[in-house]
């Protein structure tokens, strides 16, 4: 596959990418059929692999998983059966290792979070994602790489803050709540979903990495992606992770006047010392 914007190729894409050439075997692909059944009935019309994409292959020759999320699919949102799918393919990549295969995984997180037509069931399948994560860590690094145009949130950006290395593009978005919830909850005032300059100096890949929520800011370039990814595999497991420090980031934002208007510099001065992993 010749370069391209790392943007603008789907899952499938993505993950065939990623992988070296000649390599890519798919999991539970969409001739399989294994796919939402929640959908049908609300007049949903669901997809062959419920916009989950789960491949293995080799990175720089080493065995490796890459689960992508298909962002265009219902905004990318977890439902049970894909939320099964990446959580079973970090389970058997564990697995791998425990067996002496040093099998990585990489994900490529483009996410709205939990499918609220499947609410309880995919936040049970987040969760299992979440504990599978921590499991694999343990043994290789687990890498994320959000870049855009969905972003990621919700339970889902949870999964990203577990992961050994986060890699981000300049046009990805981390956080825990979309605009629009936050627009909804906390009024216009507050937050103004429409207000691009804003959300991206807030929760854009570029300002995400100034205060120390991610490892790589890369070009969107999937030759630029892959080269992030392989320089995070080469590194091996990190000496400490940012979630293991959630005293530290409780206190500073316990600390934080909510009276004040958050905005791109006040969180640059919340998040300035003493952030990075």
């Amino acid at each position: 596959m010749t370069d391209s914007r790392f943007i603008e190729l789907s899952a499938r894409e993505r993950a065939k990418g990623l992988l070296d050439a000649g390599t890519y075997r798919e999991l539970l692909g969409p001739f399989e059929y294994i796919m939402s059944p929640w959908l049908e009935p609300q007049n949903i019309v669901p997809a062959a692999d419920d916009g989950m994409v789960v491949a293995k292959g080799t990175i720089a020759g080493k065995p490796s998983v890459v689960i992508a999320i298909e962002g265009t699919f219902q905004g990318g949102s977890m439902g049970e059966v894909s939320g099964a799918k990446m959580a079973a393919a970090l389970e058997l990549a564990a697995e791998d290792n425990r067996k002496g295969i040093p099998t990585q995984a990489v994900l490529c997180l483009e996410t709205g979070g939990v499918r609220l037509q499947e609410a309880n069931l995919g936040l049970a399948a987040i969760a299992d994602i979440h504990a599978a994560i921590v499991d694999l860590r343990r043994y290789v690094p687990v890498i994320g790489i959000v870049a855009g145009t969905v972003g990621c949130f919700g339970g889902m950006s949870i999964a990203a803050a577990l992961c050994s290395y986060l890699i981000v593009t300049r046009e990805a978005r981390l956080g825990l709540n979309g605009p629009q919830v936050i627009e909804q909850e906390a009024g216009i005032d507050e937050y103004d979903s429409r207000n691009r300059p804003f959300i991206w100096s807030l929760t854009g890949g570029e300002a995400r990495e100034r205060n120390g929520f991610v490892d790589k800011l890369v070009d969107d370039s999937l030759a630029a992606v892959k080269a992030a990814t392989v320089e995070c595999m080469e590194k091996g497991k990190p000496a400490s992770l940012r979630n293991e420090r959630y005293d530290e980031f409780l206190t500073r934002l316990n600390a934080f006047d909510t009276r004040q208007q958050a905005d791109a510099k006040l969180t640059a001065e919340l998040f300035a010392k003493g952030n990075r992993s």
